[in-house]
C-alpha cells in the first residue's frame, strides 16, 4: 500500500542577510487503534526510519522490513524545507544587510495599475471538514479551524489580543481573540519575530521570523505601538536606527529601562525611554563575521552570532545571561555572563543545565512574576544528531528565581512521551523539532504553574513534579477517536494544532486565559481549564474565525466547480506549509482540507476543478477526480479511496531526487500532458486518469547532482531549469530544452559571467502561439546585494529563439526576488516577488506595481483562473485575485490610476 508522507514541514520565505528521570505517571499511552487513516500509520513508519537512520542502520532496516525512505527522512525535513528556502534568494553567495529595504523604498514610489485585490481565503479553514476524509486528509485529527503559522502573541487583561503572522503582519481582536483586524500593514515586512507588552502597555513588535534557527524571513527592526488598542504600526515606530534591519529576532526582554533583543547578529540593547537614537552591540561571539567585518562574506556567516533568548535577573538588572549558540551546532554554543571587567565570558556551571557547546542550542527562558522561578528549555545539537527520537536535552528550574540557578532538570522526552503525548513511536518523540517549537509561559499568579511548548502543548502544576498534555499533536493514536463524519475527531476533544511557537496569558471577561500560536494559527483556553482523564484539554477554542488569514500558500490552481448550477462558479485549490491542501467551492462558508500535511505544488482542471493533483514534497504527487469527497470508509476499505498516489519515480530518492518543493505543470493546450521535475523531467500523458507512478516516463535525465526548480511546456517542449549544487557552497544552474516525447533535449549554453544570472531559476512563462518565445524569473539579488560568482543583474529575461539568445527585460522592477511570471492573455506580463505583484502592458517596457491592497508579502505563485481572473498564492496571507482584463497598454495610458502607497 502507498504510503504518505505525513510530517508536518517548514517553509519559510525571505532568508536572512548575514545568515534521566523516572516518571510515576503513566496517563493515556495511546492505545493501538483498528483502523488508523494512513497519515497516522506512516508516521510511525517515518519515526522507525528515522531511527534507522539516525543509527546508521537504514539499510539494514529496509532489508528486514522490506521498506524504503519514503521520499525522505521526515524528521529532518522542516530542516531541509528551511534550507532549499534560503538556498533560492542566497545563492550563489552571501546576501548584504538593507537589499530588502532598499527594495522596499523603491516599491513605495512607483504607480499602480488596475484595481484592488480581492481576498480569497477570508474565510475559516476548517481542518477537520466533514466532506473530506479520504486517504491522504487529516481531517478528524482535531485541530479544527487552523490559519498558517502564529509566531508572537501578547494579550492584556481587558480582552485585547494581538497575533504575529510568520509572514502575515500583526493583527488585533478586541474580543478575547476572534474578529481579528491587520495593525501592520504598513510596514515594510510582515514577518514577526515576537510580540511583547511592556509595563506601560505599549505593544513591541520584533520583525524578523526567528523559529527556524536563523534561516527565515529577515526584518527590518522593532517597531513600538503607543496606543495597541487602537493605533496601527507606521514605519515612522522603529525604534533606533537601521542596525537591526535584515536581522531575524528571536526574543526581546525587559530590565533595568533597557529592551534586550536576542538575534541572528547578536544581542543588542536600546533605552526604552528615549526611543531614538542607535541600538547598542551587547555581545557578538564572533563579530568578524558581522556585516562590515574581515568574514562576513564566508558562507557560514549568516550562522556565527546568533543568539537565542536573555534571562535577566529580577533582583539585580545588571546581572544577565544570554543564550547563545547555533541548533546545528557550533563551537560558541553556550550561556553567557558579563565578566568584572565588562566583558562577556562562558558560563561555567549551571546546575543540571548544561553550558557545553554540544549541548546547548535553541533555548527559551521564562520567569515567574514574583521573580522566584526561572524556567528554560535547551534543544542539545548533539542529541539532535545522535538521538533517533529526540532533540530534547529538557526542561528546567531555577528555584532561587536567578538565572545563575542551580538549575534542575524537572522534564525530558521520555517525562513528557510518558505523560499523555500523541508522539510514543521510536523515531518521532517529544522534542523531535526542539529546534523549531519551543515556548514557556508562567502563570502570573503561581510560579509552580507552567505551561511548555514543543511539538505539543504542555503544562505543569507543580513546579514540573508532574506534567499532562493538554494539547496533543493529534488524536489520532488515542482509543476515544473515530473518523466518523458526523464528529470532529471521534470522542476525543479537539486539541490544537501541532508545533508550538508562541504563548501569552491575559483575561477575556475576567478571567485568566492562555493563548498559544503554533503552525495552525492560534488557539484559547482558560489557564486554570478542564481536562480528562487523561490529561487532554477539553476546552481550546480556535480563534481563526476567516478574520485572521496567515496561511503560507506555495501553489493555488483554479477550475470550475461542476456543482455550481449558474456554470460561473469556480473551485480554488492551494497547497500550504503545514496545513495541507485547501479547497474553496462555489458557495461556501468555510473552506475544508482535503489532503493533510504539507501541499507542495497544485494541478487543477480548468474545466473540472474537482480533478486535483496535490504535490506532498519531494514529488510525492497525488490525484483525485472528485475534490477527494470521502465519508472516511478508505480508512477502513483502502479500495473506496478516492485519492490515488502517483509519483513519479524520483519521488523514493528524497532529497536526492527532487526539490523540497518540486515543479509539476500541464500543457495548457493539452491538459493530459504532465511534467514534473526532479532529478529526472517525468512527462505522462494520462491526464487525472493516471493511477500510478509506474505511469510517469523519463524525459531526460538533468545529471547528477541536478534537480529541477522550475518547469513549464507548451505543444510539447518543455523548458527545465535546474540548480546543483544548490547552495552557496559551490552554486550551479541551467536550463534544460527538450520534447515530452524525449526527443531533442539538450542543455542551454549559460556561462556563468554571461547574460542570465548565476541565480536560482524560479519560473518560467511560454507563449502558447510560440513554444520559442519564453520568460524566465530569477530569484535571490542582484551583485549590488549578493556576494558571489555571476549574481548578475535583472530578474526577469526573455527569448524569442528557443533559449539561444536573451534579453534582459527587468527595466525598472525593484531588486526583489522574483518567484512566478505570468503571460495574460493580449500579451500583459505578470512578475511575482517577494514584495509584490507587478504588471507590464503588451509592447511596454516598464513595470508598476499590480492592483492595489495585496499585503506586503511573498507572491509564490501566479495563474488565471477560467473565470478570466489572476490569482496570487502569497507565503503569509492566503489567496488573492484580481481581473485583469481591464488592463490597458502603457502607451495610452488608461485604465492605470498611477497611484502610489
Amino acid at each position: 500500500m502507498p504510503k504518505r508522507q505525513r510530517r508536518r514541514l517548514l517553509l519559510p520565505a525571505v532568508t536572512l542577510t548575514a545568515l534521566g528521570l523516572a516518571t510515576s505517571q503513566a496517563l493515556a499511552a495511546p492505545a493501538p487503534h483498528p483502523a488508523l487513516p494512513r497519515q497516522a500509520q506512516h508516521q510511525a513508519e517515518v519515526g522507525r526510519q528515522h531511527a534507522a537512520k539516525v543509527q546508521g542502520k537504514v539499510s539494514a532496516h529496509n532489508a528486514l522490513t522490506g521498506g524504503d525512505e519514503d521520499g525522505a527522512d521526515e524528521a529532518e525535513n522542516s530542516a531541509e524545507g528551511v534550507a532549499q528556502y534560503t538556498e533560492a534568494r542566497t545563492a550563489p553567495g552571501v546576501v548584504a544587510p538593507g537589499a530588502y529595504g532598499a527594495a522596499w523604498a523603491q516599491l513605495q514610489s512607483m504607480p499602480h495599475v488596475g484595481a484592488a485585490w480581492q481576498h480569497v481565503t477570508s474565510k475559516p479553514y476548517n481542518a477537520d471538514d466533514p466532506r473530506y476524509r479520504d486517504i491522504n486528509s487529516n481531517s478528524s485529527g482535531g485541530a479544527g479551524y487552523v490559519t498558517g503559522r502564529i509566531t508572537g502573541i501578547a494579550a492584556d487583561d481587558d480582552g485585547n489580543v494581538y497575533a504575529g503572522g510568520a509572514n502575515g503582519g500583526v493583527f488585533r481582536s478586541r474580543t478575547g481573540g476572534g474578529n481579528w483586524e491587520p495593525i501592520a500593514d504598513s510596514l515594510p515586512t510582515l514577518s514577526t519575530g515576537t510580540l511583547d507588552l511592556d509595563e506601560g502597555g505599549r505593544l513591541w513588535y520584533a520583525t524578523g521570523e526567528s523559529n527556524t534557527g536563523a534561516t527565515s524571513y529577515v526584518g527590518t527592526g522593532v517597531y513600538v505601538l503607543a496606543d495597541p488598542r487602537h493605533g496601527r504600526f507606521a514605519p515612522s515606530n522603529r525604534v533606533g536606527g537601521s542596525e537591526l534591519e535584515s536581522t531575524v529576532i528571536h526574543a526581546l526582554r525587559f530590565g533595568g529601562g533597557k529592551v534586550w533583543a536576542a538575534t541572528s547578529r547578536g544581542v543588542w540593547s536600546h533605552s526604552t525611554a528615549e526611543l531614538s537614537g542607535p541600538w547598542k552591540l551587547e555581545f557578538a561571539p564572533n563579530p568578524a563575521y558581522l556585516p562590515g567585518g574581515s568574514l562576513a562574506k564566508d558562507p557560514s556567516a549568516p550562522y556565527r552570532n546568533i543568539a537565542n533568548d536573555i534571562a535577566i535577573d529580577p533582583k539585580d538588572p545588571s546581572k544577565v545571561v544570554l543564550a547563545i549558540g547555533w541548533r546545528g551546532g557550533d563551537t560558541y554554543n553556550g550561556f553567557y555572563s558579563r565578566a568584572a571587567d565588562g566583558s562577556w565570558q562562558r558560563v561555567g556551571a549551571l546546575g543540571d543545565l548544561p553550558t557545553d557547546a554540544d549541548n546547548v542550542g535553541n533555548v527559551t527562558f521564562a520567569r515567574s512574576a514574583d521573580g522566584s522561578r526561572y524556567y528554560a528549555i535547551d534543544q542539545s545539537p548533539l542529541l539532535t544528531s545522535t538521538d533517533p527520537d529526540s532533540g530534547l536535552k529538557g526542561i528546567y528550574v531555577s528555584k532561587s528565581g536567578s538565572p545563575y540557578g542551580p538549575w534542575t532538570l524537572i522534564a525530558d522526552k521520555d517525562k513528557i512521551k510518558n505523560s499523555g503525548s500523541a508522539l510514543t513511536d521510536d523515531g518521532y518523540q517529544p522534542g523531535i523539532q526542539s529546534w523549531y517549537n519551543q515556548f514557556l509561559q508562567v502563570d502570573p499568579t503561581d510560579p509552580d504553574h507552567l505551561y511548555a511548548g514543543l511539538e505539543e502543548v504542555l503544562e505543569t502544576k507543580n513546579g514540573g513534579t508532574d506534567w499532562t498534555v493538554p494539547g496533543p499533536y493529534w488524536n489520532f493514536p488515542f482509543s476515544c477517536w473515530s473518523i466518523d463524519p458526523s464528529k470532529q475527531t471521534g470522542d476525543c476533544p479537539p486539541t490544537v494544532h501541532s508545533d508550538q511557537h508562541a504563548v501569552a496569558i491575559g483575561s477575556y471577561r475576567g478571567k485568566a486565559t492562555v493563548y498559544v500560536g503554533n503552525d495552525g494559527g492560534i488557539y484559547r483556553r482558560p489557564v486554570d481549564g478542564a481536562a480528562d482523564a487523561s490529561g487532554h484539554a477539553t476546552d481550546w477554542k480556535s480563534l481563526a474565525d476567516g478574520t485572521i488569514d496567515t496561511l503560507q500558500y506555495y501553489s493555488v490552481g483554479i477550475g470550475k466547480d461542476p456543482a455550481d448550477r449558474s456554470g460561473k462558479g469556480v473551485i480554488v485549490s492551494g497547497g500550504l506549509q503545514d496545513n495541507g491542501e485547501s479547497i474553496l467551492r462555489a458557495g461556501d462558508k468555510v473552506m475544508g482540507s482535503n489532503f493533510g500535511g504539507d501541499g507542495a505544488d497544485t494541478l487543477v482542471d480548468p474545466a473540472n476543478g474537482c480533478n486535483i493533483a496535490e504535490e506532498y514534497v519531494y514529488l510525492d504527487m497525488w490525484v483525485t477526480q472528485n475534490c477527494a469527497v470521502n465519508d472516511g470508509a478508505a480508512s477502513e476499505d483502502p479500495s473506496k479511496a478516492t485519492s490515488y498516489e502517483v509519483a513519479p519515480p524520483d519521488k523514493a530518492l528524497g532529497g536526492s531526487g527532487a526539490r523540497f518543493i518540486a515543479p509539476i505543470t500541464a500543457d495548457p493546450k493539452d491538459g493530459n500532458t504532465w511534467v514534473a521535475g526532479g532529478r529526472h523531467v517525468w512527462v505522462q500523458h494520462k491526464g487525472w486518469a493516471i493511477r500510478s507512478g509506474s505511469e510517469w516516463s523519463n524525459a531526460y535525465d538533468l545529471g547528477a547532482g541536478h534537480l529541477a526548480t522550475a518547469v513549464a511546456t507548451v505543444d510539447g517542449t518543455v523548458y527545465a531549469g535546474w540548480c546543483g549544487p544548490c547552495n552557496n557552497q559551490g552554486f550551479s544552474r541551467g536550463i534544460a530544452v527538450g520534447r515530452t516525447d524525449g526527443t531533442g533535449w539538450h542543455q542551454l549554453n549559460l556561462p556563468v559571467d554571461g547574460t542570465l544570472p548565476n541565480r536560482y531559476i524560479s519560473s518560467f512563462a511560454v507563449d502558447e502561439k510560440n513554444a520559442q518565445h519564453v520568460f524566465v524569473a530569477f530569484n535571490g539579488f542582484s551583485r549590488t546585494w549578493t556576494e558571489g560568482p555571476g549574481a548578475g543583474i535583472g530578474h526577469l529575461f526573455e527569448t524569442r529563439d528557443g533559449g539561444a539568445t536573451w534579453t534582459d527585460v527587468s527595466a525598472n522592477l525593484p531588486d526583489v526576488p522574483a518567484t512566478s511570471v505570468k503571460i495574460l492573455p493580449g500579451g500583459g506580463l505578470v512578475l511575482g516577488t517577494d514584495l509584490a505583484a507587478f504588471y507590464r502592458a503588451p509592447g511596454g517596457k516598464n513595470w508598476k506595481v499590480l492592483g492595489r491592497d495585496l499585503p506586503t508579502t511573498s507572491v509564490q505563485q501566479l495563474k488565471t483562473g477560467p473565470d478570466g481572473r489572476l490569482y496570487a498564492a502569497t507565503f503569509g496571507r492566503g489567496i488573492w485575485s484580481i481581473d485583469p482584463r481591464g488592463l490597458i497598454d502603457d502607451n495610452n495610458g488608461q485604465g492605470d490610476d498611477n497611484s502610489r502607497h
